[in-house]
């Protein structure tokens, strides 16, 4: 049945008497674009939360133990960067740096972590770490555009966007891909754009940036003015118009998710405001993701926020340690120290998260992905006290859903420069991300332009030997 034709026919129908309920409850699974479907083979996870830590952490500092930057700190060694290579076109000598802060070995796998992440520790046995990420683009716009995208510089759907495209919703009354607190700068809402893909596969902003997680809030979500039913006619009325529109302009996608985007806003008034209110929680979680505590509070509550999501049914969620400054967050070219504040402002919640979803059962068929851009340079930037950019080699973590746990995948060099063995591209990251949820990378696809798109470019692969 033609959607388009199907909606105009219920519409139309609607301008002899405004009697719908909801007009997605109208439509069947095959009519609604954002219905659930059957993925490309058995997933083993349902929804994705994405934990960004913008700015690119420095994976030598907290991961990524190489105790040859302690023995040989302070010598001139020469470095193969491409930063620098970029910047000064020559191959150029550099100060190497030591690690800033102490490493001992935790759990039953005895996982090498910083002092900087004492919670996160606690939790090695269950966290996949990649540790021979390597990327595209060697600032921060590029490279955070790559990691969201797939693409340095063309506009293209993010990873949200594809996954809900490919999955549809898991309940009608919520967005499907929701990103708490992103940042405006950077490629902005670029990271959670739908692009070329339909407009109702585009992700919902809750707050900003810049803005305490405590005033995040969905943008005019109530009426106060009106009641529901009041509501449901002045909606039914649009609707209808909409409609007779779209009789006028068919295939008209943008006005058909327009339409949808309406009746969802209706129907969220009723469930998302409870799901985002967090003072229904008991105070030993408030506790366990630092909430009411100096530094962990903010944060805090963007990883509550994030597992409420889930635990309803969003899709994708995204939360965001950053800022919409030039310099964001993680970025210390000359005060790495900083390190230390990041860390802990966002180690409790992140603990805390992995913590609340394990013992809830949702860890199960939850997919958590950690990580920043990029990593940063085993040398002090310009015989400096902070790091350069490193996209050559860096780490990030997976956790969950059909990931093996207490595991090392990949390796940098002895100077934690370069990705040497189990190399794990940011496209290769993607198809695996996707394979997990059921998308065969390869098949997701749409045609744009003349030709079709993929997350994955042309390129990517499944890294199977960190899947369970």
């Amino acid at each position: 049945m033609d959607t388009m034709h199907s909606r105009r026919s219920v519409l139309k129908s609607l301008a002899c008497g405004f009697g719908s309920l909801a007009l997605a409850d109208m439509l069947s699974a095959s009519e609604n674009p954002l219905a659930a479907r059957q993925p490309h083979h058995a997933p083993k996870a349902k929804r994705v939360i994405f934990i960004f830590m913008q700015g690119g952490p420095s994976h030598v500092d907290t991961f990524d133990y190489k105790p040859r930057l302690a023995r040989e700190d302070g010598e001139m060694m020469r470095f193969d960067d491409a930063r620098t290579f970029a910047r000064e076109r020559t191959i150029t000598s550099h100060r190497v740096m030591k690690n800033l802060w102490p490493f001992r070995q935790h759990g039953q796998s005895g996982k090498w972590v910083s002092a900087l992440f004492p919670h996160i520790a606690q939790h090695v046995d269950d966290i996949c770490f990649l540790q021979g990420m390597h990327t595209e683009g060697i600032a921060h716009g590029p490279a955070t555009l790559f990691m969201h995208t797939g693409s340095i510089n063309l506009v293209r759907p993010s990873v949200g966007a594809w996954t809900l495209y490919g999955l549809g919703t898991e309940n009608n009354n919520l967005p499907g891909f929701m990103t708490i607190c992103p940042s405006m700068g950077n490629g902005g809402p670029r990271n959670w754009s739908n692009a070329f893909l339909p407009s109702w596969f585009q992700g919902t902003a809750i707050g900003r940036a810049g803005i305490p997680a405590s005033e995040a809030r969905i943008r005019n979500i109530a009426n106060p003015s009106r009641t529901l039913d009041e509501q449901r006619g002045q909606l039914d009325l649009l609707q209808a118009l909409n409609g007779e529109q779209m009789q006028r302009s068919p295939g008209d996608t943008e006005l058909d998710a327009v339409m949808s985007s309406y009746d969802l806003a209706f129907r969220m008034q009723t469930q998302a405001p409870g799901i985002l209110d967090i003072s229904r929680e008991t105070q030993e979680t408030l506790r366990l993701y630092g909430i009411g505590q100096a530094g962990t509070d903010n944060f805090g509550r963007q990883c509550l926020m994030a597992r409420r999501l889930a635990e309803a049914g969003v899709r994708y969620v995204q939360i965001n340690y950053g800022d919409n400054t030039d310099n964001p967050a993680w970025d210390q070219h000359s005060n790495l120290p900083m390190h230390a504040t990041h860390a802990r402002n966002t180690d409790q919640p992140v603990a805390g998260l992995l913590a609340d979803l394990k013992r809830r059962g949702l860890l199960e068929d939850t997919l958590v992905w950690w990580g920043g851009e990029f990593g940063r340079t085993p040398y002090a930037e310009r015989n400096g006290t902070g790091r350069d950019h490193n996209p050559g080699g860096f780490t990030q973590f997976l956790c969950g859903a059909g990931i093996k746990p207490g595991i090392v995948h990949g390796g940098t060099d002895e100077y934690g420069h370069h990705a040497v063995a189990g190399k794990v591209h940011m496209h290769d990251m993607h198809a695996t991300i996707l394979h997990l949820l059921g998308l065969d990378h390869t098949r997701l696809t749409y045609r744009y332009d003349g030709r079709n798109f993929r997350l994955t470019d042309v390129e990517g692969h499944v890294v199977h030997e960190i899947l369970a």
